[in-house]
């Protein structure tokens, strides 16, 4: 039997697929590796970024000493009594210091948020510890700057006004800035879409 020629064989041969779906898009392209999740390399970066959000406590606890306001108080002979209208400080003095770790909070995020090779979970988590630990040092310093700005009379009598440091009455003011870290930062890893939230290119 007579072989064909080049030219019968190619003409004759089915036709390649080409990789191509009907509509025009690829359907079997090359997928790239899923990014994972790094932390032995961020456990280390991440205690540095925890100690170092704490240490904000300092410069927040003097700040808040600075702007709360203080109360006016009688001395009667059942104690020290507010004058009229002086008991709502204690609510502005909390006020205010929600205000300035929602402040803090979303400063330590975002600015977490561009250490772009540490970005991952660890370092939200670092942030959101260190932020918690920095409100809760700055409730335990307020009394230490509150002691140096106001003075404490040394004798007082009957009738008496005088001016008393602000306080604060609850501890649960140090979650605002916490709570700010977590959310500038949810919301930033959000927005960015990125499996590896852009560490490659850092």
């Amino acid at each position: 039997m007579a072989e064909q020629p080049v030219e019968a064989r190619q003409r004759d041969a089915p036709a390649e697929v080409p990789p191509y779906a009907v509509y025009g898009l690829p359907y079997h392209l090359p997928q790239p590796p899923r990014s994972r999740v790094v932390i032995k390399a961020d456990l280390l970066p991440a205690v540095s970024i925890l100690s170092s959000i704490s240490l904000l406590g300092i410069p927040l606890a003097w700040l808040w000493a600075l702007l709360a306001p203080d109360q006016l108080k009688q001395v009667t002979t059942r104690g020290l009594i507010p004058l009229t209208a002086e008991s709502y400080h204690r609510f502005d003095s909390m006020a205010l210091f929600v205000l300035l770790g929602l402040g803090a909070g979303l400063i330590v995020g975002v600015g977490t948020w561009f250490l772009r090779e540490r970005r991952g979970p660890v370092t939200m988590v670092a942030a959101v510890l260190g932020s918690l630990g920095s409100a809760y040092l700055a409730t335990l310093m307020v009394g230490m700057f509150t002691g140096w700005i106001y003075e404490v009379p040394a004798t007082t009598n009957v009738g008496d006004t005088v001016t008393v440091a602000p306080t604060l009455e609850s501890v649960w003011v140090i979650l605002a800035q916490p709570l700010a870290t977590a959310l500038a930062y949810g919301v930033l890893a959000a927005w960015n879409g990125m499996d590896d939230l852009g560490r490659r290119l850092g």
